[in-house]
C-alpha cells in the first residue's frame, strides 16, 4: 500500500504538505487526513494511505474515521450554542435540566462543571458490556443513580467516556433531541459536513478501520504491568467502562454496533475537512455559517480547569474552558487564544481566532503519549507558516 499525499495546498501553505508526508515515515499501514481552513476558505486539503491495509483499501478524499475525543469538543460546541441561544446555563444546576441527576449528593453539580470534567463521574462504579453502551436510557440512568467520586466542584478528572453521556442528557433534556439529531441539525446538516454521531448504515464502507501502533500497544502493557491488584484504577475504568472497551480502544470503535450508537464522548465519525470547516465555522463565517460569535467564544474557554487531577496522572495536565480543550503544554495550538479538542490515538481538531483557523488532523494508526508528535509537527509547521500574518502571537 503506497503512502503518496494527494489532495492540495493553497499557496504559502506547501510546506504542510512535507508535515504530513513526513507523519507516515516509518508507518506502512498508516492512513490519514489533514484539513486546514483560514478566514472561512480551504487552504489544505491532504489524505494519504491505507484506509483499511486489510484490503488494500486507500484513504481517499471522502474516508472517514473515527474521531474519539474530538467529539467532546463538538458536543462543546452545541453547549456553547445552546448558551448563545438562552437555552442553557453554564452556572445552572444540571438538576434544573435533569431532575434525575440530583441523586446520591449530586444536587450541586453545574453545568459547567460537567463540561470541565469536575463533576466526579470519572468512571463507573459498575460494569458495563459493550450492549449496554447502544441503550442510550442505560447509561444515562446509571450516571444519574451514581455517587461521585470525589466532591463534584473539587477537583477534576479526565472523564474519558462518561463525559459524553452527561453533556448529551443535558443537551436532550434541554432541546428534545438526542445529541446526533442536534448536531446534525444545527452543525452538520448548514455547513454540509460529513459528519455523524450515530453513523448510517449506508455510510459504513466509507469509515477508515483502526488498527494500533506501537507506541499504544506498548504504553497498554506499561499500565496494565503498574496497575495494583484490587486497588481500582479509575482512569483505566473510565477509559474501558469496566470491560465494553479495550484499553486501546480500536477493536471497540471498529465494531459498527458502536458506529451506530450515539456515543458523545468519543463516537463521532467525520472527515477531516468536515471537522476543520465545524471548527472554522466557530471563529469566523465558514460557507456562509458561524456557529458562535465572538462573545460566545470568549465565555465558553474561560479557565475551569488548570490544576493537577483528583487521580493519580502523570503530567502534563490539559486545562479546560467550558469543555474545550484550551491551549497547554499538554496540547499546544497555534497561540494562547486557540481551543478545541484532541482524541485518543493522535486525532486532532481546533479553531484559533487570532488566525482565523480551523484545523483538523485524523488518523487510523492509534498511537500514544510523547512517542506520537505527527500531529505536533504539523501544528507547529502550520504556526511557523501563518506567523508572518500575526508575529508575536505565540507566547
Amino acid at each position: 500500500m503506497t503512502s503518496s499525499v494527494d489532495g492540495h495546498t493553497a499557496a504559502g501553505f506547501e510546506d504542510l504538505r512535507h508535515a504530513f508526508a513526513a507523519a507516515f515515515e516509518g508507518k506502512p499501514r498508516m492512513g490519514a487526513a489533514l484539513a486546514v481552513r483560514q478566514h472561512g476558505e480551504v487552504v489544505v486539503d491532504l489524505w494519504g494511505g491505507a484506509a483499511d491495509h486489510r484490503a488494500g483499501r486507500p484513504w481517499r478524499q471522502d474516508t472517514t474515521s473515527v474521531v474519539f475525543s474530538c467529539t467532546k469538543g463538538l458536543m462543546s460546541i452545541l453547549a456553547a450554542r445552546l448558551v448563545q441561544d438562552g437555552r442553557l446555563d453554564y452556572d445552572a444546576p444540571v438538576a434544573a435540566y435533569w431532575p434525575e441527576f440530583a441523586q446520591a449528593g449530586k444536587s450541586g453539580v453545574l453545568v459547567r462543571h460537567v463540561l470541565a470534567h469536575r463533576a466526579g463521574l470519572s468512571a463507573p462504579r459498575r460494569a458495563f458490556t459493550r450492549a449496554d453502551l447502544t441503550d442510550w436510557a442505560t447509561m444515562t440512568t446509571a450516571l444519574a443513580e451514581q455517587e461521585p467520586l470525589w466532591e463534584p466542584g473539587t477537583g477534576h478528572a479526565y472523564h474519558a467516556l462518561t463525559h459524553g453521556w452527561l453533556v448529551g442528557e443535558i443537551i436532550r433534556r434541554v432541546t428534545g433531541r438526542s445529541p446526533g439529531q442536534f448536531l446534525a441539525e444545527t452543525v452538520t446538516a448548514p455547513l454540509c459536513a460529513d459528519t455523524w454521531l450515530g453513523l448510517p448504515p449506508q455510510e459504513r464502507d466509507r469509515v477508515a478501520h483502526l488498527h494500533v501502533g506501537p507506541s499504544l500497544t506498548r504504553l497498554v502493557a506499561e499500565r496494565a504491568r503498574d496497575r495494583a491488584p484490587g486497588v481500582p484504577d479509575w482512569p483505566h475504568l473510565g477509559l474501558t467502562l469496566g470491560g465494553a472497551f479495550p484499553p486501546d480502544l480500536a477493536d471497540g470503535f471498529n465494531d459498527h454496533r458502536v458506529q451506530a450508537a450515539e456515543n458523545p464522548g468519543a463516537g463521532v465519525v467525520a472527515t477531516a475537512r468536515a471537522l476543520a470547516t465545524i471548527w472554522s465555522a466557530t471563529v469566523t463565517t465558514t460557507d456562509g455559517v458561524r456557529l458562535l460569535d465572538d462573545a460566545t467564544v470568549t465565555r465558553a474557554v474561560e479557565v475551569q480547569t488548570d490544576d493537577p487531577p483528583v487521580l493519580d496522572v502523570l503530567p502534563p495536565w490539559p486545562r479546560w474552558g467550558m469543555g474545550f480543550q484550551l491551549d497547554s503544554s499538554a496540547r499546544r495550538y497555534l497561540t494562547p487564544a486557540g481551543f478545541g479538542h484532541d482524541g485518543a490515538g493522535g486525532q486532532v481538531s481546533f479553531a484559533d481566532p487570532t488566525t482565523g483557523i480551523g484545523f483538523a488532523f485524523l488518523t487510523n494508526q492509534l498511537e500514544a503519549g510523547e512517542d506520537d508528535d505527527r500531529a505536533t509537527h504539523i501544528v507547529d509547521t502550520l504556526r511557523r507558516v501563518v506567523s508572518h500574518d500575526h508575529p508575536g502571537s505565540r507566547v
